[in-house]
């Protein structure tokens, strides 16, 4: 892990992978919680976390240094939360072709792992969930739709995710949920924040 000064009040931690990423993310918030790091934001993204609104950057990254994040840290002390899916995406058979399997088999491995939020971006409400294995990671369509309907359960790379309102997109589309993940009145907003574990759960 490397530290680097972005601005006057801000930090950027390079990772070496994503569950480093997600390991120091959770130790700078529980430092935060602690009243040991003073920082306005802490963001995780796919291979970086920043730290803004740091007051004293360059004495904050030598105390960083020092610290080690616990081992076992990402693995637990997160809330979970289930997904009510509804496994009949239009792209499910081009998956479970790049899997190398049955449609079934891939809607049994997605309900079987526990995902967890790394990050969210593209749209107010998107989480970056990873847990799948590497090798099975799909393209992105070559061309966007362009609307996605929102509560679309959707793989790209090594990710998936829910679209939280209708949108363009080039993910795969796998299910869709009714669960609600952005609403600007709830606090927080997001239903899925960096950490959370979530399970893709078939819809009764």
């Amino acid at each position: 892990m490397r530290i680097r000064p972005v601005g006057a009040h801000a930090l950027l931690l390079d990772c070496d992978d994503p569950a480093q990423v997600e390991a120091w993310r959770a130790e700078l918030w529980r430092r935060r919680a602690a009243g040991d790091l003073a920082a306005v934001e802490i963001v995780p993204a796919a291979a970086t976390v920043l730290l803004d609104g740091v007051p004293d950057p360059g004495a904050t990254a030598a105390r960083i240094a020092g610290w080690t994040p616990a081992d076992g840290v990402a693995a637990g002390g997160s809330a979970e939360v289930e997904v009510p899916t509804v496994y009949d995406g239009t792209d499910l058979p081009a998956v479970a072709a790049h899997w190398g399997v049955e449609v079934p088999a891939v809607v049994d491995r997605l309900r079987r792992t526990e995902f967890r939020v790394a990050f969210c971006g593209f749209a107010p409400g998107f989480a970056y969930l990873t847990g799948l294995p590497a090798e099975l990671a799909v393209p992105r369509l070559a061309t966007p739709r362009t609307r996605v309907p929102a509560g679309s359960v959707a793989l790209a790379g090594p990710y998936a995710g829910i679209y939280p309102a209708a949108s363009p997109g080039g993910w795969l589309l796998v299910g869709r949920t009714d669960l609600v993940l952005f609403d600007p009145h709830a606090d927080p907003p997001a239903r899925l924040t960096p950490g959370t574990r979530v399970r893709l759960v078939a819809a009764r």
